[in-house]
């Protein structure tokens, strides 16, 4: 009953907000490739998972926090990039829509391999918050993907992934604290403001 819930906890609310922000785009980006990208975020978080037992071993845990975050962002910028080229990346809205497909498919595998392997009520927290919280590090990775895409310089790219990185590393900071009203408060603001981030660059690349 367990493998139920944890299953439950870790598809249901990836699903949800891959149809929230894809429903946001007004000209829908074709099934098949929402596929490819998603699956592409399953196999850049094998990929980080793989690479951060290896870079992290020994650290400071600042440090390692930091090793996290380069190495997650980096990995699901990657994911989001193999639909760049495709001609059916031709609107601004596009870079949205891919980086955070990938950033879903990465929070899946790893809410389930969070949930197989420390229970059902960690697969419920994964689900439900860093599900969000991983597709709203990787907004500021889908407007450099559209700036690039239409002509932006690249340096574009490396700001952007120091954005994702230092969000998602302020993220992992406030979740090493302890677990009171204080920490949660915390997490709730930073979500929040990742939210309005993420919302302000949906406005500024959605056609009107």
């Amino acid at each position: 009953m367990e493998i139920v819930t944890i299953l439950t906890a870790s598809v249901l609310p990836t699903a949800f907000w891959l149809w929230l922000f894809v429903r946001r785009d007004m000209y829908p980006e074709p099934a098949w490739l929402l596929a490819r990208t998603f699956a592409w975020g399953m196999v850049a978080w094998v990929v980080a998972a793989a690479l951060e037992i290896g870079l992290q071993s020994g650290r400071a845990p600042l440090v390692a926090l930091l090793l996290a975050a380069v190495t997650e962002e980096t990995a699901k910028w990657m994911a989001a990039s193999t639909a760049e080229r495709e001609r059916e990346f031709d609107e601004p809205m596009d870079g949205l829509v891919y980086a955070v497909t990938a950033a879903l498919g990465f929070a899946l595998l790893e809410n389930l391999t969070y949930g197989l392997r420390f229970g059902a009520q960690v697969a419920v927290w994964h689900g439900v918050v860093t599900s969000l919280a991983h597709a709203l590090f990787s907004a500021p990775i889908g407007y450099a993907l559209a700036r690039v895409r239409f002509g932006g310089p690249r340096r574009w790219r490396v700001w952007a992934l120091g954005i994702s990185v230092t969000l998602h590393l302020s993220f992992n900071g406030l979740l090493t604290g302890g677990a009171g009203l204080e920490q949660f408060l915390a997490l709730a603001a930073v979500l929040a403001l990742m939210g309005v981030l993420a919302g302000r660059l949906y406005r500024r690349l959605g056609r009107p």
